[in-house]
């Protein structure tokens, strides 16, 4: 390994730890020679995600976004290798076969996020969630197969989107803030659902009930997750870690009395680490 590859692979892993501490957790639990692949890929992610709040507005954010674009159709050898981040998911890409036009998809899906566009429907936002959560899953399950084809994009499919429901429902509170909404418009409509409620942070008995709509669809998700999960090679298991937080998560917002802008959910540190860690002692037998 070249002192070049192991800076980058460093770099990857302390952005992750810092900016994305579940899928850290996650890591940890994977084979040591694919921690590099994984840190990279979800490295790569928080670049992507992390675009709106860099940017001062949207047109810088397209400009970052294709400069990703760029970077990963870039021949070899360019100075883009130089980014560590860029240069360890080229590599990553590279060792692993990864399908580029999944990276391509995400990229497209996150410009969503440089705007304050209603989010039109359910179908939408589960498309979104597809793109972004769900494709992260699935390659990082193609890394932790070495390349080969793990047989996990439909149950991929669903723990992406349960986990990036349950992700968006917790953000509420800082995207209402800055005037974004990820719920659907449809779900809203249907709950008589105010938006300059939202806006203010006030949790009202109607966007409770369109929360708990929402909440429902996320564990249909999770449901369909853990169908399919008896079959699920031992080796893609850390993959899917994550996706075991749903559930506590999605427990606390269900309170009666719980109020999304007041206390939003949390899980400690120390809890979701024993969470990971025993989901793994069950070698993915549930999620």
């Amino acid at each position: 390994m070249s002192a070049d590859q192991t800076s980058g692979d460093e770099h990857c892993l302390a952005l992750v730890r810092q900016h994305d501490f579940d899928r850290y957790l996650s890591l940890l639990f994977a084979p040591e020679a694919e921690r590099g692949g994984l840190a990279a890929l979800y490295a790569f992610n928080m670049e992507i995600a992390r675009a709106r709040e860099i940017v001062s507005d949207p047109m810088p954010g397209e400009i970052r976004l294709q400069w990703w674009r760029d970077a990963l159709q870039a021949s070899a050898g360019g100075d883009v290798d130089q980014h560590p981040v860029a240069g360890a998911i080229r590599r990553t890409i590279e060792t692993y076969h990864l399908p580029l036009d999944a990276f391509l998809n995400l990229i497209d899906a996150r410009i969503f996020d440089l705007y304050d566009d209603p989010m039109p429907c359910l179908g939408d936002l589960e498309g979104y969630a597809g793109e972004t959560s769900s494709a992260l899953i699935q390659l990082a399950a193609i890394v932790l197969s070495r390349g080969a084809d793990p047989d996990t994009a439909e149950i991929a499919g669903h723990a992406g989107v349960a986990y990036a429901l349950t992700g968006l429902m917790r953000a509420l509170p800082w995207h209402s803030a800055r005037r974004q909404l990820y719920l659907p418009a449809d779900l809203l409509d249907a709950h008589g659902v105010d938006r300059e409620t939202v806006f203010r942070g006030e949790c009202t008995p109607a966007l409770k009930s369109a929360l708990r709509e929402l909440a429902g669809i996320a564990h249909s998700h999770l449901a369909r997750t853990r169908a399919r999960i008896d079959g699920l090679p031992t080796a893609v298991v850390p993959a899917f870690l994550p996706v075991c937080l749903v559930e506590p998560l999605l427990e606390r917002m269900a309170r009666a009395d719980f109020d999304l802008f007041a206390n939003p959910p949390e899980l400690s540190r120390l809890r979701r680490q024993w969470i990971l860690w025993r989901s793994w002692r069950r070698a993915g037998k549930r999620v």
